[in-house]
């Protein structure tokens, strides 16, 4: 198709629910940004586009194929894909949209046949942490009509009172609790909108939720 709407979304450039990619070399590096986008908020492939923004054009049955490939071999559960072909130029570009999921967590294979799950933040994405994990298990669980804090969640709080943002190792020094348990604490108070995830540098970081937001 023709039209105006594939250069205004160009115009954007890549952010938390679009990513540009010139073509697809590798069908398992790719599966990492449809995890990340179905674990997310959903998101926008542009295939045929550079990172600035230039339109190189594509053959879109050959990166249809390799799409396909990601989105179903290279994620588990799979994902679903809806595509739609551009004309700009003479140029194609293909545009992927993934939506978010409500099968979280989908796995990326990776090169050493491991698994992972992947979530978006800004133009990047990272490996889901184990919190998040946690929190998606339970995200078909009807959640309680009061909360009550734990004496252990208290010390969250406090140790994350005194910072702009900890990582679990650092909560877990602080707060003397057992990672494992930490993490299920972690998860429940995400849950419960109470505390932000953020990354800094790759590295999983916790804060008190603003209670401006």
């Amino acid at each position: 198709m023709n039209g105006p709407f594939i250069l205004r979304y160009i115009a954007e450039g890549e952010h938390q629910q679009q990513d540009f990619k010139m073509r697809i070399d590798d069908a398992k590096k790719i599966a990492r940004t449809v995890s990340a986008f179905a674990n997310t908020d959903g998101g926008r492939l542009l295939i045929g586009v550079k990172d600035n923004g230039s339109i190189a054009g594509i053959r879109p049955e050959e990166e249809m194929h390799m799409m396909e490939a990601a989105a179903q071999m290279y994620c588990k559960p799979p994902v679903g894909l809806e595509v739609q072909t551009w004309k700009v130029d003479n140029r194609a570009v293909l545009e992927i949209n993934i939506l978010p999921s409500r099968q979280r967590p989908h796995l990326a294979q990776l090169e050493d046949g491991s698994w992972k799950a992947f979530v978006r933040r800004d133009d990047e994405n990272f490996i889901a942490p184990a919190v998040l994990l946690e929190v998606w298990k339970s995200d078909d669980v009807d959640r309680p009509n009061k909360y009550f804090h734990t004496e252990k969640e208290k010390k969250i709080f406090v140790s994350l009172q005194e910072s702009v943002g900890l990582s679990q190792n650092q909560l877990a020094k602080k707060t003397g609790i057992n990672r494992m348990v930490l993490t299920k604490l972690l998860a429940r108070l995400v849950r419960w909108n109470l505390l932000d995830i953020f990354f800094v540098q790759n590295q999983v970081m916790f804060k008190l939720k603003d209670e401006n937001q």
